[in-house]
């Protein structure tokens, strides 16, 4: 069942795109605090990631070893198919084996490819399954528009991403691995009696910058992924479809240099795990409207096959049918009833004790139970102040697109609801305080 459901996310994933990715111009920085789009050029247009990719088969790595599933010292082994990846590799030969540790550094120093597909098949059995995988991720991530089929980036035409994408994913590696991401820092190291060398020149050279990544093949030009520090300020930035290197480091100097100043002081990462875009979303009120596109659709069926949370992505628009009636629907482009009007459906769990006092709001998920399960988590987290409150769901239609409110309630005065929030800002939840509808 489990190899069905994600041979499903893929096809689901690959079929809502169906406009051809091209070595087209996109740019934007981000505000690592907030979340702000500081500057932008094509922010959403589809390009091939190259080998930005390996940031997902990064993020994936650091999970599976913050499971206990892998240590920096497991074995990672070198099937045929892996040792014939093409280059840029660590030439390791078929049957051999190295550490997490040295195919990590590999993939950010020299961006390996045999590495990239001896770690996903380590991880997933298979490139393709881990792939697979990797897609998923990136939807949980609130990553709407990234497809993923290989491990490494080289080329593929279904591979894709967005400049936006890509921000958000270099915002979970910051947030999400503070320790690990230090690797990004890294500029050179040794394997077996050789002095590897990286590749990503301005780091090298522009102060505060302390990774990410770097890209290209011929479909996708130039790319670079960029995260810098300037005092109490964090940002990342994005260049894709660069004609050169130089020239897109050049845009990458001009792009963080002219905008990083309007960065915000702090020390707290996003805490929610997408862009501005998605963060609107979770962050719903009642008169905010909410674009449904058809890929957005595909996505959230895509979250109901994996049964996994949303919280605070792109994927809080859905069908409501089951997989099967919604992944039809899409297929067909059939219209959606009623696409101006906003309707409520349901009212799940305690529904009454929205009707009194205030409520506070953490995200908006793709099914009921999705949303009660983001509910449940953040009891078991916060504890004390929300282990006997109510939970309150509600389903609400926008543009032909269901999506579900996840809200705490009963709480007698704002000032209690506000403290509430408090604690659940300080665990990176999203929390918006409202007064109750009678």
């Amino acid at each position: 069942m489990q190899k069905l459901l994600i041979a499903l996310s893929f096809f689901l994933a690959i079929a809502s795109f169906s406009t051809t990715a091209s070595a087209g111009s996109a740019q934007l920085l981000l505000d690592a605090h907030t979340g702000e789009v500081l500057a932008s050029e094509n922010p959403d247009s589809l390009n091939h990631p190259a080998s930005l990719t390996k940031m997902m088969t990064l993020y994936m790595t650091f999970e599976a070893i913050r499971r206990g599933e892998l240590s920096w010292d497991s074995r990672v082994p070198f099937s045929k198919y892996a040792a014939s990846r093409p280059p840029t590799k660590l030439r390791v030969k078929a049957g051999d084996a190295i550490t997490v540790k040295e195919a990590v550094l590999g993939l950010i120093v020299q961006s390996a490819n045999d590495a990239a597909a001896a770690l996903a098949e380590k991880l997933g059995g298979s490139e393709s399954a881990f792939a697979a995988e990797m897609t998923r991720k990136a939807r949980a991530l609130g990553m709407a528009r990234t497809v993923f089929v290989n491990a490494s980036g080289l080329p593929d035409a279904r591979q894709i991403t967005t400049a936006r994408d890509m921000s958000t994913l270099g915002i979970a590696l910051l947030r999400d691995f503070p320790e690990e991401y230090k690797l990004f820092n890294t500029k050179s190291f040794a394997f077996r009696g050789r002095t590897i060398n990286g590749h990503n020149n301005l780091m090298y050279r522009y102060k505060g910058m302390d990774g990410i990544k770097t890209g290209y093949t011929n479909a996708s030009g130039f790319n670079l992924v960029s995260a810098v520090r300037d005092g109490n300020r964090r940002v990342i930035g994005v260049v894709m479809g660069g004609r050169s290197a130089a020239s897109r480091d050049k845009i990458m100097e001009k792009l963080i240099a002219g905008n990083i100043a309007r960065a915000s002081g702090g020390t707290q990462l996003l805490a929610s795990n997408s862009t501005r875009v998605g963060m609107d979303l979770a962050r719903l009120g009642d008169n905010v409207p909410v674009p449904a596109p058809r890929q957005d659709a595909v996505a959230a069926v895509i979250g109901l096959a994996s049964a996994s949370p949303v919280a605070a992505s792109t994927l809080g628009t859905a069908y409501a049918q089951p997989v099967e009636v919604a992944a039809a629907a899409v297929a067909s482009d059939v219209a959606p009833l009623n696409p101006q009007a906003e309707l409520p459906l349901a009212k799940t769990a305690a529904a009454t004790g929205a009707a009194r006092g205030w409520q506070i709001q953490i995200a908006a998920a793709s099914s009921a139970e999705l949303a009660m399960d983001l509910l449940a988590d953040a009891k078991a987290k916060i504890g004390g102040a929300l282990a006997d409150r109510d939970t309150y769901t509600e389903a609400v239609i926008r543009d032909g697109s269901t999506f579900y409110r996840a809200r705490f309630t009963g709480f007698a005065s704002k000032t209690e609801a506000r403290s509430v929030c408090d604690q659940l800002v300080k665990n990176r939840y999203d929390c918006v305080l409202m007064p109750a509808r009678g």
